[in-house]
């Protein structure tokens, strides 16, 4: 090999150190980024982790809590409602369970139907007052309480009757329990005769009818 031939190849090399070299800081820079950017994502997970946590503590309250008192306001020895957050299939899901005296209870397999009429009437409140904004402060209910046994039916109108005023809450109910009536700000009293609606008010004598 001739000195200009060695002297080429040895300039050929130092071209290619040169290159190697760039891409070795390109690389490095990369994994800089790289780094960074897992430490971000990292950063972030852990803000949404806690975000997440918050939001079931206000869950809690509002699902377990206001049921909870609901509950208390109906029974002599009444269930807890408890909300668990597990983990199915990547996602987070809620449970809903009675406890009393530590013994963990499925609301519609193993409890009376008057419970869970109560629990599901508080939830209802539980989830308007959750919205945001929150809507209408109307709430339609289809005989809420039918399972509630007759004993318990005067204090469920009362719990009923005192959310109403406290919550500027206007519950419109369907029901057959005259219990619940007695309690109304204003009752409508309706009757089929001959396929005509009779309603009557409770504050007049007065019948209108309806087709």
């Amino acid at each position: 090999m001739t000195t200009k031939e060695l002297r080429n190849k040895i300039e050929q090399e130092k071209g290619q150190r040169t290159v190697l070299e760039s891409r070795a800081e390109e690389l490095t820079e990369e994994i800089r980024e790289t780094k960074r950017s897992i430490r971000q994502h990292e950063e972030a997970r852990e803000i949404i982790r806690q975000v997440g946590l918050k939001t079931q503590e206000q869950l809690q309250y509002h699902i377990s809590d206001i049921t909870s008192l609901a509950l208390e306001a109906v029974f002599e020895e009444p269930y807890e409602l408890r909300a668990e957050f597990n983990q199915r299939r990547n996602k987070t899901e809620c449970d809903l369970l009675f406890v009393r005296d530590g013994m963990r209870v499925d609301p519609l397999s193993a409890s009376g139907g008057g419970a869970v009429d109560v629990a599901a009437f508080a939830l209802r409140i539980a989830a308007w007052s959750m919205g945001t904004p929150r809507k209408r402060n109307v709430i339609l209910l289809d005989e809420p309480l039918r399972f509630l046994s007759v004993d318990k039916q005067e204090r469920a109108s009362m719990m009923i009757k005192e959310l109403s005023d406290r919550l500027g809450l206007q519950f419109i109910i369907i029901t057959h329990e005259t219990t619940l009536t007695e309690y109304a700000d204003r009752t409508f009293t309706v009757s089929l005769k001959k396929g005509v609606s009779h309603v009557r008010t409770k504050e007049s004598a007065v019948e209108s009818s309806n087709q």
